[in-house]
């Protein structure tokens, strides 16, 4: 039987910002919340960690490397809930600095999560999008230091308005291939792989909502906030502790902005590793997600 209650999904969220993400909603938001990871195992356990501090998420496994995780994760959605209210794509990977893979293998597997899986897993759950459902998608700011290396030709590229998703496509694909090459730098691409694939994400996330206005369902916004430093990225990153979110301002997913990848309508996180002193921003409005700006 289809349930009318909201429904928030995060995806990547058994640890790090995604799992901190999940705690807020859980705090927060009028409905249900799932929390998602690529091995159950480890989702349950996140799961169990929130039950100590009386939340109460659902789970569901999740790869968004593998379209049939991403297919039943819809289905389950479309037969549970009949739409989704809220998601938060928050799934990624990143390499430490001190990493000895070779660029090329970075800059392929960095971008083929962070780029092309959060874009495949969109288009695969964006039709269940009900009116007014928000998407966030968990970027960087390092997408603006990276964007800051590229030559005036490539950021050229990415700032046009009229750009479309498959020719983002093909611009990402273009960096992977001259990484590949080792000509990424000569080409005007970034020294960063992980900057890269952000920037991809961004730009994604503009051209989402661009598309996104033309749809008949009424008030869906997607936009993007940037963490200002790197956490946790399914064992790639720098996994230092638990991570909770640190507000200095907040605005509601109910007037979250149109995105604009060189404005400021791009909403940076500001985070912190210490539980005990992270305070919550508590709203009475009715949107539950508190996306924090500095």
């Amino acid at each position: 039987m289809t349930s009318m209650k909201r429904v928030a999904v995060v995806t990547g969220s058994n640890k790090g910002i995604g799992f901190a993400v999940v705690r807020g909603l859980c705090k927060r938001y009028d409905g249900d919340v799932f929390l998602t990871a690529r091995d159950e195992g480890r989702g349950q356990a996140a799961v169990a960690d929130l039950n100590k501090e009386g939340l109460q998420p659902k789970f569901h496994q999740l790869d968004i490397n593998d379209q049939s995780s991403v297919e039943r994760l819809k289905s389950f959605l479309q037969t549970t809930y009949g739409g989704l209210d809220v998601l938060v794509n928050n799934a990624g990977i990143s390499y430490r600095n001190a990493d000895p893979a070779p660029f090329a293998e970075q800059a392929e597997f960095t971008c083929k999560t962070n780029f092309w899986a959060t874009l495949e897993s969109s288009r695969i759950l964006f039709p269940l999008l009900r009116p007014h459902a928000r998407v966030v998608n968990v970027s960087s700011v390092l997408a603006h230091r990276a964007i800051s290396q590229c030559s005036p030709a490539v950021q050229g590229r990415f700032r046009d308005p009229a750009l479309t998703m498959d020719g983002l496509e093909k611009i990402m694909q273009e960096f992977v291939d001259a990484a590949k090459a080792g000509k990424h730098r000569e080409q005007g691409f970034p020294s960063s792989a992980y900057g890269a694939s952000k920037i991809g994400k961004n730009i994604m996330t503009t051209i989402q909502d661009r598309d996104m206005r033309n749809d008949p369902r009424e008030d869906i916004v997607i936009n993007a906030v940037m963490f200002h430093e790197i956490t946790d990225s399914n064992g790639f990153g720098l996994s230092q502790g638990p991570v909770s979110l640190s507000p200095i301002g907040s605005a509601h997913l109910g007037k979250l902005p149109r995105p604009s990848f060189f404005s400021s309508s791009f909403l940076p996180f500001n985070i912190s590793r210490d539980r005990e002193n992270c305070k919550d921003d508590v709203s009475e409005q009715p949107y539950p997600f508190v996306l924090v700006i500095s």
